[in-house]
């Protein structure tokens, strides 16, 4: 029978080493001296754990201002179209999923990168002569933002850069911060639609910028890149060897008198990771359904960024297999007159806004041409009293009940985000009472240096 010798040997200062003896069938075998340690607890939140910071978070919990109790709350704050009820998604979408349910084929595991013939679904709907998909170029993900975050860990390494619209989505810097990858704004510019500021986006690239992120149709902008204006933008990257991640989950979600353009069937060259999901489009935020499109017709990501991109998504199982078993009915068979009914929705409240919001001294918003938003700029100095868009937003709930998020959560001070997806006459309320609170705090430019003055 084996048998074990253990000494411990140490004395004064030193600690006791363990000199461990192994003794088989008569045999005795050293395993060496180990250091003895004194065991005690030392659990700490990892680096990476440390680096994620969602901004909007951190600005709206630090918000701590209570809502005027004689006014009912009006939130314009939160990017979800299902919150009021007054945008329900088509009858064939929950039919899809119903059926599915019901036919108990989805309640297993599916690939990581999705079933087959769910990729072949999305592959056919997108696909067209300009931008040729199959469904290996699908990476099926758990929402858009999954797609963007498997985006970026396949493109850029920690000490990389990625170049990112100002203002814009906080979750670009929130992931790649948290994967120790440098954030480097580029400039939107509000007297131009919030086109991108072109010379500026090219300065910033240098050789460690891993790819560029462009958001067409924007959050928080509203707004929709012309063709031409995206040509240009294919130009830089094209310049400068930078593949393009395109956050295109609004995709689609443009007013009658504008065109959406999908980046990849204007280029030639750059190669570029799409992401979109249903979240948007048909309504269906909480069902967590994305996916990556891959175009790359100069083959310049070759096998490395694919093979890259399904290793990383075999961290996880891939998204809801319900959801992927109803795509191709949803894709397919959501009538015309859905889509057409939300964006004529979407373009009234628009313009009611926009023109109520135009006749209030001290406001300049900028008119959206598609997804959800538009942005107000604050002329701060005819509001002195007020320190930044993040004091006149708080003073706005205090006092009205009226909750815009403050466009320092997307990197661009004095603005404010309105979201038009809830019923008129919550917009039509919203705008009397901000025309309200403007009107008890605006302050002509005389007064305006006479209260400064007085500081």
């Amino acid at each position: 029978m084996d048998s074990y010798l253990i000494q411990v040997n140490g004395h004064g200062d030193h600690a006791p080493v363990l000199d461990v003896h192994l003794k088989t069938s008569g045999n005795s075998v050293s395993l060496g001296k180990v250091k003895g340690r004194k065991p005690r607890w030392a659990v700490r939140a990892s680096e990476m754990s440390k680096r994620t910071f969602n901004p909007v978070r951190a600005i709206v919990d630090s918000m701590k201002v209570e809502p005027n109790p004689k006014k009912a709350m009006i939130s314009l704050s939160l990017g979800d179209p299902t919150v009021f009820g007054n945008l329900p998604t088509n009858d064939e979408v929950t039919r899809a999923v119903k059926e599915v349910l019901d036919s108990g084929h989805y309640n297993g595991y599916a690939p990581s990168v999705g079933y087959q013939s769910c990729r072949e679904a999305v592959a056919a709907y997108y696909n067209c002569p300009e931008a040729p998909l199959e469904a290996q170029d699908v990476i099926l993900t758990s929402g858009c933002s999954q797609a963007i975050e498997l985006a970026l860990a396949v493109l850029a390494n920690p000490g990389q850069n990625i170049l990112v619209p100002r203002p814009g989505f906080s979750l670009y810097k929130t992931l790649a911060l948290s994967m120790g990858i440098e954030v480097k704004l580029y400039n939107l510019l509000p007297e131009k639609a919030w086109e991108i500021d072109l010379e500026h986006l090219e300065s910033l690239v240098d050789e460690k910028t891993a790819c560029l992120i462009v958001n067409n149709p924007s959050n928080p902008c509203g707004s929709v890149f012309s063709k031409s204006h995206l040509q240009k933008i294919l130009a830089v990257a094209s310049r400068q060897c930078v593949p393009i991640l395109a956050d295109e989950i609004y995709g689609d979600m443009v007013f009658a008198d504008c065109k959406y353009e999908p980046i990849a069937t204007l280029s030639t060259n750059v190669p570029i990771l799409s992401c979109g999901g249903l979240a948007k489009r048909w309504l269906v935020p909480g069902w967590r359904m994305g996916w990556i499109l891959i175009h790359d017709r100069r083959d310049i990501f070759g096998n490395e960024i694919r093979d890259g991109l399904l290793r990383l998504s075999q961290r996880i199982l891939g998204p809801c297999t319900i959801v992927q078993g109803a795509l191709e009915h949803i894709l397919h068979r959501t009538p015309p007159e859905f889509y057409h009914n939300t964006l004529s929705i979407l373009k009234s409240n628009a313009d009611l806004c926009y023109a109520a919001l135009s006749a209030i001294p001290g406001l300049q918003p900028v008119r959206p041409a598609g997804a959800m938003y538009l942005m107000v700029e604050i002329e701060m100095e005819h509001f002195p009293e007020f320190e930044n868009d993040v004091e006149f937003t708080e003073r706005l709930i205090s006092e009205q009940s009226v909750f815009c998020l403050p466009a320092t959560c997307f990197e661009y001070p004095n603005f404010f985000r309105v979201v038009i997806t809830v019923p008129e006459e919550m917009i039509l309320e919203a705008c009397s009472r901000i025309q309200e609170f403007c009107e008890v705090h605006y302050q002509g430019a005389e007064g305006a240096q006479d209260l400064e003055c007085d500081k």
